[in-house]
């Protein structure tokens, strides 16, 4: 199978997505350096600053702003990883399993401006993504093929961005990626065994303890995880028990923003507008109604290079203790632990 097709290595059962259409030709793998693009040629080639008469057969979602314009647009991603016009038939080629690369990829443009950042954003336009999340979220939760989404922002080359203009992805896979059925498993053992949800149990401790606390409102609690495996690495959860993102209110939409905008902001200012990605970590189908999950968007933000021995090991090193970068991030640039 040579064209997009997802195959499944038969000693882990982990799925890896095969996108040859994502590459123009070999030497695009080849290490060089090149010089940064001057702004205004960025903004004149850039795809997302088209009129909306260019995008008129892709634009999936479009929420309007208070001038009678656009302020977010999803639209198909041009070169996608996973294609919904194909059929997620699972074939066996030899002794492997493999399917065609049926999905769904998104772009949600974030913004009009080419320059923004989300980080200098006002929460109406952060909640304006949000809730371009959950719209989005909804629809393609809906398709009976689809069984796992993710939302997902790249922000910064090291984090794997090859736009400046600020935009997020979406992808809807027909497959639940081992290391989430494994954290799935995980929580269901921790729910039989106590009876509880051990993200809430995780999240009352941290409030009770406060010394990786990096934000909080009535709704979310943003902290540094006790066991984080990057520095700075940002966990935002709701604090009423939800497994399902789909299920976020109009007043959690503007509550997440909020904390979401204030924690990208102080990341922005204390360490300088690091690279980062993020992702909205939600319940797989047919999981969405269980007891024992919980929703959260998990921030990394790109500041070390994993290396020979994470690769081998699947340990982290990380140099960082989250106590000391809780402080920092709080104003405290020392700290007694």
């Amino acid at each position: 199978m040579s064209g997009t097709h997802i195959r499944m290595n038969r000693a882990t059962r982990e799925w890896v997505i095969y996108a040859p259409s994502r590459r123009i030709r070999p030497q695009d793998f080849q290490s060089k350096q090149t010089e940064v693009a001057p702004e205004a040629n960025q903004m004149a080639s850039c795809p997302f600053c088209k009129p909306a008469g260019e995008f008129k057969e892709t634009i999936l979602l479009e929420i309007p702003n208070s001038d009678g314009g656009w302020q977010t647009r999803v639209v198909a991603n041009k070169f996608p990883a996973l294609s919904p016009e194909l059929k997620p038939k699972r074939s066996l080629t030899g002794i492997y399993l493999e399917l065609p690369g049926y999905g769904h990829h998104e772009v949600v443009i974030e913004n009009p401006d080419h320059l923004q950042n989300p980080a200098k954003m006002s929460i109406e336009e952060v909640s304006a993504i949000i809730e371009t999340y959950r719209q989005r979220y909804l629809e393609l939760i809906t398709v009976r093929d689809n069984l796992f989404i993710i939302i997902f922002r790249n922000h910064g080359k090291r984090a794997g961005a090859s736009l400046q203009h600020p935009h997020s992805q979406i992808i809807a896979t027909p497959i639940v990626p081992r290391h989430y059925r494994w954290r799935e498993d995980e929580a269901q053992r921790y729910f039989d065994e106590w009876g509880r949800c051990a993200y809430c149990d995780t999240m009352e401790f941290e409030i009770e303890d406060r010394q990786r606390v990096v934000g909080e409102n009535e709704q979310f609690l943003a902290f540094i995880p006790y066991a984080a495996e990057v520095p700075f690495e940002i966990w935002i959860m709701p604090k009423e028990h939800r497994a399902d993102f789909g299920t976020i209110t109009p007043t959690e939409v503007v509550a997440f923003a909020r904390l979401l905008r204030e924690v990208l902001a102080t990341l922005y200012t204390r360490l300088q507008n690091p690279d980062y990605n993020y992702a909205i970590m939600s319940a797989a189908r047919y999981k969405i109604g269980e007891p024992q999950l919980h929703w959260y968007c998990q921030i990394h933000p790109r500041l070390t290079t994993p290396a020979g021995f994470e690769m081998g090991s699947g340990i982290n090193i990380n140099p960082s203790l989250p106590e000391a970068d809780a402080a920092f991030f709080n104003g405290l640039d020392e700290v007694d632990l």
